[in-house]
């Protein structure tokens, strides 16, 4: 093989080798930009609610003697009802938060015939506070300050329409519309 041909291909070899690298090197800085970009976009998690949410509000209103039908009202039918254990009736409800473990609270409640003989439970939080753990999500963000001072918004001029009263808007004309009727006309 001629010399110059000799290097005339060790130089296309060089530059192959030289393309590959690049290429391999160019493929991981684009794996970590989209492992970066991956970390900063999160899919969004659902909570998952499951079963009868009964509040503390609801077993106090609870009493002994009381009819199927009157407990059915406070408390909403049982998840769970059994043909073995037709004189039982089981509240349970969870929550699955992302990143938590499952809440899980139970109420079970006793009957004698037709009538509340007894209940017993975990203890069940009121409904304020039960409401007040569903908005207490942390946020990975500063929430930015929503108000604005008398000097922000002077910066602003305020519309025309706002400073006119209801007194000075010209009445708009009624325009009547006749349509044709719905129905061919009997003969």
């Amino acid at each position: 093989m001629p010399a110059k041909a000799y290097r005339s291909a060790r130089l296309g070899v060089t530059l192959f080798i030289g393309a590959c690298l690049t290429a391999v090197a160019g493929c991981s800085s684009l794996d970590s930009a989209s492992n970066r970009l991956a970390s900063v976009v999160t899919p969004y998690r659902v909570d998952v609610v499951q079963g009868n949410f009964v509040s503390r509000e609801q077993v106090e209103a609870l009493a002994p003697g009381m009819s199927r039908q009157q407990v059915r009202d406070i408390l909403g039918t049982p998840l769970v009802t059994s043909l073995f254990h037709a004189e039982r009736w089981e509240y349970v409800f969870t929550i699955k938060r992302p990143g938590e473990d499952i809440q899980t609270r139970k109420l079970t409640v006793f009957f004698q015939g037709d009538l509340l003989q007894r209940f017993e439970g975990d203890p069940m939080p009121s409904e304020t506070e039960f409401v007040a753990t569903l908005g207490s999500r942390s946020t990975k963000g500063k929430v930015p300050v929503l108000e604005a001072t008398d000097a922000q918004l002077a910066r602003f001029p305020a519309p025309e329409r706002a400073a006119r009263t209801p007194a000075a808007v010209p009445a708009q004309p009624v325009t009547t519309t006749s349509y044709p009727p719905l129905e061919a006309p009997a003969r």
